[in-house]
């Protein structure tokens, strides 16, 4: 009778271990930057902001898991690849949402990151949501904003659509997407010899001080992976000002402009060329200039297009 006993209970514990065990399957844990996030399942009613979030979003196939998004056109065009992927949503807010424009959308998933949708002690975070339903999954690149993290790399977009994988439970679309990518900037970049990198500067805005790409921002990762070095590789934020004078002291070979806002790619181009006090870089006296767009030179699926467009304009001379 006791051997029955203790069989018996042996049993039931098993039977509710497994129990627990498809509970726990039915789950799925990631981390997003210094926080843990569950989700009992996948979201439904996602919103994501700025445009290369959204693009990541589209490329896993989350249109139809989408009630908006969010900090396109305040800033931004949207191209027409984009236009076509987005043509059943609405955008929500023309640059960073409320807290208030997300909970009226019903949202219960929001893929932003800080300083792309979020700020730092501002009125919509991961923790003002929380009370709302609203799960919050924070783009990788940015993390830099409230934790350490390693510089700026390809893995780093990788993770961010490896992740939206899991979210969405379409991990098998995920992970071959990231394949063909790592294949194709493979393929892209097989004849480059690193061993004496393009000295590059990226030229996002400003006259009176130039705003930049620094060691964390993902420019930094598409020039190497294209056979260049960040001269602000040592300007150890993501994105920042820095001066002119630090510029024109480290001489950059290659300029690349990021193309949004007011100011047009060529109007850049154009100040640095007729300004007397960079008639002497390396850039501009060979008239080196590379053209990046918003989309292009943020986390998202365009950035093989960038390291293929950057490894052309490098090595073609």
């Amino acid at each position: 009778m006791k051997i029955l006993s203790l069989l018996k209970n042996f049993i039931l514990t098993l039977f509710l271990f497994l129990n627990l065990a498809v509970v726990a399957a039915g789950k799925t844990t990631v981390e997003s930057c210094n926080r843990t996030v569950t989700f009992d399942e996948s979201p439904k009613k996602a919103i994501s902001n700025d445009v290369n979030l959204t693009e990541m979003m589209l490329v896993l196939g989350l249109a139809d898991r989408m009630v908006g998004y969010t900090g396109i056109s305040g800033w931004k065009t949207l191209d027409e690849e984009m236009r076509a992927g987005v043509k059943e949503l609405p955008e929500l807010s023309q640059k960073y949402p409320s807290k208030e424009v997300l909970v009226g959308a019903d949202a219960d998933f929001f893929f932003a990151g800080w300083n792309y949708g979020m700020k730092v002690g501002g009125e919509v975070t991961p923790e003002t949501l929380e009370p709302f339903g609203i799960k919050v999954y924070e783009l990788t690149e940015s993390c830099i904003h409230i934790m350490n993290k390693s510089k700026a790399n390809m893995e780093d977009m990788y993770n961010d659509l490896l992740n939206l994988g899991r979210i969405f439970d379409v991990q098998d679309k995920a992970a071959e997407i990231v394949e063909n990518y790592r294949s194709k900037i493979s393929e892209l970049t097989k004849n480059i010899n690193a061993a004496d990198p393009l000295r590059v500067f990226v030229y996002d805005s400003g006259e009176d001080t130039p705003f930049t790409a620094g060691y964390y921002a993902m420019p930094t990762a598409l020039i190497e992976a294209s056979g260049g070095i960040n001269i602000m590789n040592d300007f150890k934020k993501s994105w920042g000002t820095v001066t002119w004078e630090e510029v024109i002291d480290r001489n950059p070979e290659v300029i690349v402009i990021v193309n949004y806002g007011n100011v047009t790619a060529e109007q850049k181009r154009e100040f640095m060329i007729s300004n007397p006090a960079f008639a002497e870089l390396d850039a501009v006296k060979n008239d080196r200039f590379v053209t990046l767009e918003y989309v292009e030179a943020t986390p998202g699926p365009r950035n093989i297009k960038a390291i293929k467009k950057l490894s052309e304009a490098f090595w073609s001379n």
